[in-house]
Protein backbone atom coordinates (compact mmCIF):
# COMPACT_ATOMS: atom_id res chain seq x y z
CA UNK A 1 0.00 0.00 0.00
CA UNK A 2 1.36 3.44 -1.05
CA UNK A 3 1.88 6.04 1.86
CA UNK A 4 -0.74 8.69 1.57
CA UNK A 5 -0.20 12.40 2.44
CA UNK A 6 -2.82 13.77 4.09
CA UNK A 7 -3.77 17.32 4.04
CA UNK A 8 -5.60 19.15 7.23
CA UNK A 9 -8.83 20.38 6.86
CA UNK A 10 -7.04 23.88 7.78
CA UNK A 11 -4.80 23.73 4.53
CA UNK A 12 -7.77 22.10 2.60
CA UNK A 13 -9.97 25.08 3.48
CA UNK A 14 -7.58 27.55 3.18
CA UNK A 15 -6.87 26.69 -0.47
CA UNK A 16 -10.38 25.92 -1.52
CA UNK A 17 -11.01 29.75 -0.16
CA UNK A 18 -9.00 30.68 -3.41
CA UNK A 19 -12.23 29.56 -5.15
CA UNK A 20 -14.51 32.86 -5.33
CA UNK A 21 -18.01 30.58 -5.64
CA UNK A 22 -16.40 28.29 -2.41
CA UNK A 23 -15.32 31.33 -0.64
CA UNK A 24 -19.02 33.35 -1.32
CA UNK A 25 -20.84 30.06 0.13
CA UNK A 26 -18.33 29.83 3.38
CA UNK A 27 -19.19 33.32 4.17
CA UNK A 28 -22.84 33.01 3.40
CA UNK A 29 -23.28 30.19 5.69
CA UNK A 30 -20.87 31.53 8.86
CA UNK A 31 -23.91 33.30 10.50
CA UNK A 32 -25.37 30.15 10.66
CA UNK A 33 -22.19 27.89 11.41
CA UNK A 34 -21.37 30.41 14.50
CA UNK A 35 -24.95 29.88 15.76
CA UNK A 36 -25.14 26.20 15.42
CA UNK A 37 -21.15 26.26 17.05
CA UNK A 38 -22.18 28.06 19.86
CA UNK A 39 -25.80 26.53 20.81
CA UNK A 40 -23.98 23.10 20.99
CA UNK A 41 -21.34 24.32 22.72
CA UNK A 42 -23.64 25.74 25.71
CA UNK A 43 -25.90 22.78 25.40
CA UNK A 44 -23.31 20.48 26.13
CA UNK A 45 -21.66 22.63 28.63
CA UNK A 46 -24.55 22.30 30.76
CA UNK A 47 -24.70 18.42 30.08
CA UNK A 48 -28.16 18.62 27.82
CA UNK A 49 -29.40 16.38 25.04
CA UNK A 50 -31.35 18.25 22.50
CA UNK A 51 -34.15 16.23 23.83
CA UNK A 52 -33.94 17.64 27.23
CA UNK A 53 -33.64 21.01 25.60
CA UNK A 54 -36.39 21.22 23.78
CA UNK A 55 -38.77 19.86 25.94
CA UNK A 56 -37.55 22.71 28.54
CA UNK A 57 -38.15 25.40 25.76
CA UNK A 58 -41.43 23.71 24.75
CA UNK A 59 -40.50 22.85 21.79
CA UNK A 60 -39.59 19.23 19.90
CA UNK A 61 -36.11 17.79 19.66
CA UNK A 62 -36.19 18.20 15.50
CA UNK A 63 -36.66 21.84 16.20
CA UNK A 64 -32.99 21.83 18.14
CA UNK A 65 -31.48 19.59 15.39
CA UNK A 66 -32.60 21.31 12.64
CA UNK A 67 -30.73 24.82 14.24
CA UNK A 68 -27.73 22.88 14.97
CA UNK A 69 -27.34 21.20 11.41
CA UNK A 70 -27.34 24.79 10.34
CA UNK A 71 -30.57 23.97 8.23
CA UNK A 72 -33.02 25.92 9.93
CA UNK A 73 -32.73 29.53 11.26
CA UNK A 74 -34.76 30.54 14.37
CA UNK A 75 -36.30 33.22 15.20
CA UNK A 76 -34.79 35.90 17.52
CA UNK A 77 -38.28 34.98 20.22
CA UNK A 78 -36.98 31.34 19.95
CA UNK A 79 -33.38 32.62 20.51
CA UNK A 80 -34.36 34.15 23.43
CA UNK A 81 -35.80 30.83 25.20
CA UNK A 82 -33.02 28.88 24.08
CA UNK A 83 -30.83 31.36 25.95
CA UNK A 84 -32.90 31.58 29.08
CA UNK A 85 -32.92 27.39 29.15
CA UNK A 86 -28.98 27.57 28.77
CA UNK A 87 -28.85 30.25 31.65
CA UNK A 88 -27.12 32.34 28.95
CA UNK A 89 -27.72 35.28 26.57
CA UNK A 90 -28.25 36.35 22.85
CA UNK A 91 -25.95 38.52 21.43
CA UNK A 92 -26.47 39.91 18.13
CA UNK A 93 -24.25 42.33 16.10
CA UNK A 94 -23.49 44.05 13.17
CA UNK A 95 -20.14 44.25 11.91
CA UNK A 96 -18.23 46.07 8.78
CA UNK A 97 -17.04 43.82 6.00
Amino acid sequence: MKNLKLTSLDKLHKSWLKDSAYKRAYEETEPEYQLARSLIGARLKRKMTQEELAKKIGTKQPVISRIEAMSQKPSLSLLERIAKALNARVEIRILPK
